[in-house]
């Protein structure tokens, strides 16, 4: 059976997603992944970037809402689960285990396992086949996990903070991996990740979740190029249009406000002095700033 996305042009599709915690709640989830693509998944710990993952893969129960990969539900086909590729923040191989016994344990579980790409990719992380997993540091366990979800042909990898425990330079490295897999606009990649600038390389797309709610799914380029940080005294503030205030930070003698046109504002509000905005300082604004009720 082969996956298709020619309906809806999206590899996985999540609508509505709810699932609750006693203090929690992950309201109302929506997000597309178009194939070729690359969506960044960012937002403060415990804001629920890890539940979505994990509902949408079907390691939780989900309260309501529909998850679709290829169009079809994760428990309808079985080919679904050879086409995703998933990397957690931790390893789950038995780490008595050396790479080349797990590529052994793989092949025996994956039809589509390519051994010779698995030992090309240990080659290009410089990973010991030989030596037990246990000895690896925690940045050699993930590129491992790496190698391992890219051997078996998926045409999506999932990664929950996949690059958290590697150094700046293989970070680096490990990012062009995933520009290249990628490339033939074929294969997508949804990623959680604190670590924004890796995000401002790879991702197409940038969705915010913040205390369970999706604030916003948009594309990189808009939130690069179009949001800016205005930063004006308090009567410029309160004379503020309120519709171009997305969220705003009182500091010792200035107000930082998030706008969503940057251009716009600067026509608008010539007096104030408006930057270039960092997915950090938007992440920022929005979880330690107010908005507007």
């Amino acid at each position: 059976m082969t996956t298709d996305t020619s309906a809806t042009g999206n590899i996985l599709e999540i609508k509505n997603l709810t699932k609750q915690y006693p203090g929690f709640l992950l309201d109302s989830i929506s997000l597309s992944i178009p194939k070729g693509s690359i969506m960044g998944l960012i937002g403060e710990n415990g804001a629920g970037k890890s539940t979505t993952i994990k509902s949408a893969l079907g390691l939780i129960r989900k309260d309501s809402g529909t998850i679709t990969f290829w169009g079809q539900e994760l428990s309808e086909a079985r080919q679904l689960k050879e086409d995703i590729g998933v990397v957690f923040d931790s390893i789950n191989f038995y780490e008595t285990l050396t790479p080349a016994k797990t590529g052994n344990v793989l092949a025996a579980s994956y039809k589509q396992w390519n051994s010779g790409q698995y030992k090309n990719y240990l080659e290009r992380f410089k990973l010991p086949a030989d030596e037990e997993i246990k000895t690896f540091s925690k940045g050699m366990k993930t590129k491992l996990c790496i190698a391992a979800a890219l051997s078996h042909a998926p045409k999506l990898l999932i990664l929950d903070e996949a690059t958290s425990g590697l150094d700046p330079v293989m970070r680096d490295d490990i990012l062009d991996v995933f520009l290249e897999f990628v490339q033939d606009e074929e294969h997508s990649i949804l990623m959680s990740s604190h670590i924004s600038t890796d995000l401002e390389k790879v991702a197409d797309y940038i969705a915010f979740i913040h205390k369970g709610k999706l604030l916003f799914c948009k594309t990189k380029d808009e939130l690069r190029y179009r949001y800016g940080i205005m930063r004006c005294r308090t009567e410029e503030f309160h004379n503020m249009d309120k519709s171009d205030i997305l969220a705003y930070r009182k500091e010792d003698y200035q107000w930082n406000v998030l706008v969503a046109d940057k251009e716009r504002a600067k026509r608008k509000y010539k007096a104030a002095v408006i930057d270039n905005a960092t997915i950090d300082d938007i992440l920022l604004l929005y979880v330690k700033g107010e908005q507007i009720k």
